[in-house]
Parts: C-alpha cells; sequence; structure tokens
C-alpha cells in the first residue's frame, strides 16, 4: 500500500490498468444487483431498515447503560470483560492473555477492529504467529496487502493472483486456476492451523445488552473453529456494537447478509455466550475514537454502521478507484466519513472521493445520511483550510461565476460556441482525465433557461 493519502492520486494507479478497473467495477454491481433481489424479495425491508436506524440511534444515546448491562450479564456467564480506551491499550491486553497462556500461534477471524488497532503486526514483532483465517483476508496475508473490502476483502484479485500467491506459500501446482483446487487447498492449511493454534480470536456483528453474549456471522465457519477448538477464545468489540435486546438481532439479521451479499443469512450466525468446558472466554470492548462521534451531532450516525459493505458496492467512485486508493482500513462512503473525521490532516482528500449522487444512503440498511454527512465534512474541512489549495481555489471562482448571473450565462453561451470547434487533441489531453472514459455530450444550441424563456419545453 502506498503513502500517498491522496485518494485521485492514489486512484490513479488503479485506473491505470483499464481491464482490471472495468472487472472490478462489474464484480462490486453484481454484488449491488444480488441485493436489489434480496431486498425486494421482503415486503418490510424498508420497516426493517427504520426499526434498525431506531435500534441503533436508541442505543448510541444510552450507550453507558447498555455497556455496563451487557458487562454485568456477561461476566455473570463466565466472561471476562475488558475495556480499552485505543488500539494501543486493546493490542497490550490481547498480547497479556496470549502471554499468559504461552501462545505461540493464534487463529483469527475476520475483524475489522484488529485491522484497524493493527493488531497482527504488533503480536508477529512479539513473537507470536497470526493466522487470518478468512478466505479472502488468508489470501490478502499471505500477500502482505491489507483488506480492499470490508466484506469481500480480496475482491481486486482475479483467479491467476490467487493461484500464484498460493503457488509461492501454499505449494500448490502452478497455474492451476480453478476456484474448487485453491479453496480446498487453503481448506486443508488452515485445518493443521486450527488443530494447533493454542488460541482463537474473532470479531464481534453484535453484543446482546440482555444476555451477556455476542454474535458472529460468517460464511466459511472459521469463527466458529477458532472459538471452539482453542481452549482460549477472545472476541474483540467495538463500543457500538451493543444492541439491547435478544429480539432486536432479528432485526440485523434480515437486514446484514441480504445488504452484503444478497443472500437470505449468512451460513453461520454464531452465539457465544460462555467460555467452553475448561476454557476462558475474554471480550474486549474498545473506543478508539468512537466516542468523538458520539459527540458530534452531525456525524454520530455513522457509529449505526453494521459493516455490511453495501455502501461500497454501490458507490461509482469506489468500484471503479479500488478499495487501497482510500489508504483508510475501512474504504469507501462510510470509511471516508470515519477517516476523515478521525484524522482529518491525513484523509482530508476522502470526502471528495465522492459524486454525491446519494446511492451509499439509499442502500445502507440502518439509514445513515451518508451523502449528506460527506458533504459536511468537505465544508468542516475547508473551513480547517485543510483542503487543497487548487481545489479551494477553483470552487472560489466557480462560487464566484455562478453568483454572477449575466456572466455565468455569457460564459455557458462562449462554451456552446467554442466547444464543438475545438479539435480532440485539446479536448481529451492528459489534463483531463475526465476524458479517459468518457466522450463529452454534444452540446445544446440553447440553455435550459433560454429554452424555458422561449417555451419550447413540455409541461
Amino acid at each position: 500500500m502506498s503513502t500517498n493519502h491522496n485518494h485521485a492520486d492514489n486512484a490513479k494507479v488503479f485506473v491505470a490498468n483499464d481491464e482490471r478497473m472495468h472487472w472490478h467495477d462489474k464484480a462490486l454491481w453484481f454484488v449491488r444487483e444480488k441485493r436489489d433481489k434480496a431486498s425486494k424479495s421482503i415486503p418490510e425491508w424498508e420497516n426493517l431498515r427504520e426499526f434498525a436506524s431506531q435500534i441503533k440511534t436508541h442505543t448510541m444515546a444510552n450507550l453507558d447503560k447498555y455497556l455496563l448491562e451487557f458487562e454485568k450479564n456477561a461476566t455473570q456467564k463466565g466472561i471476562t470483560v475488558h475495556f480499552a480506551i485505543d488500539a494501543k491499550e486493546h493490542n497490550e491486553i490481547v498480547y497479556k492473555l496470549l502471554k499468559e497462556k504461552e501462545v505461540k500461534k493464534l487463529v483469527k477471524s475476520k475483524s475489522m477492529l484488529t485491522e484497524e488497532c493493527h493488531l497482527n503486526p504488533y503480536l508477529e514483532e512479539r513473537g507470536i504467529e497470526v493466522i487470518d483465517t478468512d478466505l479472502g483476508e488468508r489470501i490478502v496475508q499471505l500477500r502482505h496487502e491489507a483488506p480492499s473490502h470490508i466484506v469481500l476483502p480480496a475482491i481486486h484479485l482475479k483467479k491467476s493472483d490467487v493461484s500464484d500467491t498460493f503457488h509461492k506459500y501454499l505449494g500448490t501446482e502452478e497455474g492451476n486456476y480453478d476456484p474448487t483446487y485453491l479453496t480446498r487447498a487453503a481448506r486443508a492449511a488452515l485445518r493443521e492451523d486450527f488443530l494447533t493454534a493454542q488460541a482463537g480470536l474473532t470479531g464481534v456483528n453484535f453484543a446482546i445488552a440482555q444476555t451477556g453474549g455476542v454474535v458472529v456471522c460468517t460464511n466459511e465457519g472459521n469463527a466458529d473453529m477458532g472459538a471452539s477448538v482453542p481452549k482460549l477464545h477472545i472476541a474483540s468489540m467495538g463500543i457500538e456494537k451493543v444492541i439491547p435486546r435478544l429480539e432486536d438481532l432479528s432485526v440485523f439479521t434480515r437486514l446484514l447478509a441480504r445488504s452484503a451479499t444478497g443472500q437470505p443469512i449468512t451460513s453461520y450466525t454464531s452465539h457465544f455466550h460462555a467460555p467452553i468446558e475448561g476454557g476462558e472466554m475474554h471480550i474486549i470492548i474498545v473506543d478508539n475514537n468512537r466516542s468523538q462521534f458520539l459527540a458530534s451531532e452531525k456525524n454520530k450516525k455513522a457509529l449505526n454502521c453494521i459493516r455490511c459493505g453495501a455502501c461500497m458496492n454501490t458507490c461509482p467512485v469506489y468500484r471503479r478507484s479500488g478499495g487501497h486508493s482510500y489508504e483508510y482500513v475501512i474504504p469507501g462512503p462510510i470509511g471516508s466519513i470515519l477517516g476523515s473525521k478521525k484524522e482529518p490532516e491525513k484523509h482530508n482528500s476522502l470526502p471528495f472521493a465522492c459524486t454525491l449522487c446519494g446511492s451509499c444512503t439509499n442502500v445502507c440498511p440502518v439509514k445513515i445520511d451518508l451523502d449528506s454527512q460527506l458533504y459536511s465534512l468537505r465544508q468542516d474541512l475547508s473551513e480547517a483550510n485543510l483542503i487543497d489549495p487548487k481545489k479551494k481555489m477553483a470552487m472560489k471562482v466557480t462560487s464566484w461565476l455562478m453568483s454572477k448571473p449575466t456572466l455565468f450565462e455569457f460564459a455557458g453561451k462562449m462554451a456552446r460556441f467554442i466547444v464543438p470547434k475545438l479539435p480532440n487533441s485539446i479536448l481529451y489531453n492528459k489534463a483531463n482525465v475526465w476524458g479517459k472514459q468518457r466522450d463529452l455530450p454534444v452540446m445544446p444550441s440553447k440553455s435550459f433557461k433560454e429554452m424555458f424563456r422561449d417555451g419550447e419545453l413540455d409541461d
């Protein structure tokens, strides 16, 4: 991954491979279409979205109450609960637990929180082998890459890329691109890791205050293996994962998989309400700047996110620029909000990686106003003088021109007259990055205002 935190510059690298860019776009749109079919199969879909939004908004407004209730009920079930203020404290707690049990190998299921905390390199530097057991996560781990999507971490890779990776690290046949063969090879390698690991770590999709248990949703069963075979199970959860009641869970399970991959439900919806017999279970509840959002009236709804990835699958910018171009652990629209709010100096370009089309807001299962928040963050960055000077100057000039109706109308007339006469060498030069994928439309003879004034528009 690059160290350049400008989204536009990073996107240029991805779109340079035209064929891959189009393939990536189509692959994610395929998932979006599956989501649409799945959502339309439920007449009460919009009611579920509204219920989910209300539950999350209520929970975030009473977060202290529900976290304490969760801790109390989890403790009564023999689970040890820890609280971590930031990534550093989370990693220290995990390491302390592993060191006490002399753990040398940890199997880990998908957890964006541990990616956010950079847990893997932290533990590896201290002599602990970490094996990501989600297939997509394992692929990118072997390639020393970050996930490019929160649900489909290796979506940016083709079968040939996976085959080459497995040949190098797992000893598979060179040039064998058969998905079944590659999956079986990964399964065989991971089975040995599950049987020899001394501890397992999972993420948390939902934590139920009423019961003190956590729920993990997967399609591969790897979280169940990691939590059931080793004697030590550690679950890492953000403070926003708690929900009040067990019956609330049904709202989210009906929304999550349909929004993420177009499935009615994940293959495994696993409930962990106690340690296994003779084992230990620890839950680490992490803030890591999440309370920063609670204090923001404009951005606190971002904590309602259930990490389905629907906003990424629909986003025309994400689909064509790739997840790694965002340079934040969570890409796409929701990642642009989280990244730029947490570290505005570092991720000041992300709110501008958006067309403000509103598609992300339309598909969000918990009705987060994603496009509105991104627009608001642009304003905040401008006020803080954290946007590119050239962009700021262009916006000022555009604003000035549009505030002068007569001058703006004249500029439009000149453009309609001049542009059609310009040769392609001028129109489609290197400076016109939009022209790489698009043709300029035919210029109309009149503006909309002129056609309206002259009575040329239908009622």
